[in-house]
């Protein structure tokens, strides 16, 4: 389940939601104006989506190591980019 703060409440309830989200495993979403504005997730649920994005990142470059044409190294395109 998520739960959904203001930020004006978590400054004030700061400590008590750290506890929920690092030992609940329950992520909090934080509104200011009625809006989502971030997330706080614990540790392990980042970690995971890193791994996930990095499972991601890997898969785009497979393919396109795969498509035809010219394969340029990253030290060119640096190069070209002035970097």
């Amino acid at each position: 389940m998520t739960t959904t703060i203001t930020t004006v409440d978590a400054r004030k309830h700061f400590a008590d939601i750290e506890n929920k989200v690092s030992y609940g495993q329950e992520p909090i979403i934080l509104t200011r104006r009625g809006e989502k504005i971030a997330a706080l997730v614990s540790i392990e649920e980042l970690e995971l989506l890193q791994q996930i994005e990095d499972v991601i990142d890997i898969d785009d470059a497979k393919k396109a190591l795969s498509e035809a044409g010219e394969n340029i190294s990253a030290n060119d395109v640096w190069k070209q980019l002035g970097l």
